[in-house]
Formats: structure tokens, sequence, C-alpha cells
């Protein structure tokens, strides 16, 4: 009993398209093996899941295969030309990062709001969920350290203060002692 043929359609189900991807890309990266060791080609695979997640396959591996495709490329046309288009495409790349990292910082802001519309809602402390230090930036980790030193600081100045207090209770509570040993001789 032989397997059935699959149309080619997009798959509806979340779930079942995530299946279908994995198990399809494991297939490619596999043919894509074959024909490098049969062959003795050199492949470079690069795929994308429907979530953004990379995955690369290459042999003998990616960066190689890439370099060696890109600077074919440039070869082809002049080598004036080849810087501009090089410059261009960092330009390009650089202003892609900057977007994504203001996107990503727009998110983080958007899901703390909405961790505390939760928190509101379901009438818990706003501060009852402690920051994730992973998902800080650079600048948040040290306004955090710095308020760690601070609380550090507040905290030893008051055990320096309460063992002080309770030095003086014992002194305090000392001459009550000898005056007890005192009027005890006297009786």
């Amino acid at each position: 009993m032989g397997r059935r043929k699959i149309e080619m359609k997009m798959v509806k189900d979340s779930s079942s398209r995530q299946v279908t991807f994995s198990k399809r890309r494991t297939g490619l990266f596999k043919k894509a093996n074959e024909l490098a060791t049969l062959c003795g080609a050199e492949i470079g695979v690069i795929v994308f899941s429907p979530g953004g997640k990379p995955f690369s396959f290459g042999h003998p591996n990616v960066e190689s295969i890439a370099d060696r495709f890109l600077n074919q490329e440039g070869s082809k046309s002049k080598a004036g030309s080849s810087n501009s288009k090089n410059d261009e495409t960092v330009e390009r790349l650089s202003q892609q990062l900057d977007d994504l990292n203001k996107k990503l910082e727009a998110e983080k802001k958007r899901g703390h709001m909405l961790d505390k519309a939760i928190l509101k809602a379901k009438g818990l402390p706003l501060k009852s969920k402690a920051p994730n230090v992973h998902e800080l930036s650079q600048a948040d980790l040290q306004k955090m350290k710095e308020s760690l030193e601070q609380l550090r600081e507040k905290v030893k100045a008051r055990a320096c203060e309460m063992e002080a207090s309770s030095s003086l209770l014992l002194l305090a509570n000392e001459p009550d002692i000898e005056t007890d040993r005192t009027v005890a001789k006297n009786e």
C-alpha cells in the first residue's frame, strides 16, 4: 500500500504546519547532505520558519558557501560598483537592525504595560513580578545595579544602627542588674 499524494497548499492548522515544517526541513537538509556527499558539491541552505527562526545547512559550512557566493557575485561587476553595493547593503542592513531594535524596545514596553494592566485587573500589587534580567537593556541593568548598591549601603547603615541600639539597650539594662545586686546585699 503506497503513500497518497499530498496536495500542495498551505497547511491551515498551525500545529500541523509546524510539524510539517520540521519534517520537511529535516528532509531537505538530508537531501542537501546526500547531494554534497555524492557529487562533491558545496551546498548552502538557509530556511526561516513561519515564526522567523533561522535554520541552516552547509557543506562544508554555510559561511564559506555564502562568502564564496557573495565574492563570485562581486567579481562579476566592477570593483567600484561592488564596493558601493557592499556599502549600500551594509547601510540597508544597519538601518534594518536599528528598526528591529526600536521595534523590540517598543514591544518590551508594551509587554510591561500589558503585565501591569493584567496585575491591576487581578487586583495584585504592581511589583509582584520581578523583572527578567535577560530582557533588560544595558541602561536598565546599570540602573538596577546602582539601586542595588544604594540598597546595600542603606541595609548596612541600618544594621549598624540596630547593633548600636541593641548595645545601648544592653548597657542600659546592666545598671539595673547592679542595682539588684546591691539591694540583695543590703537585705
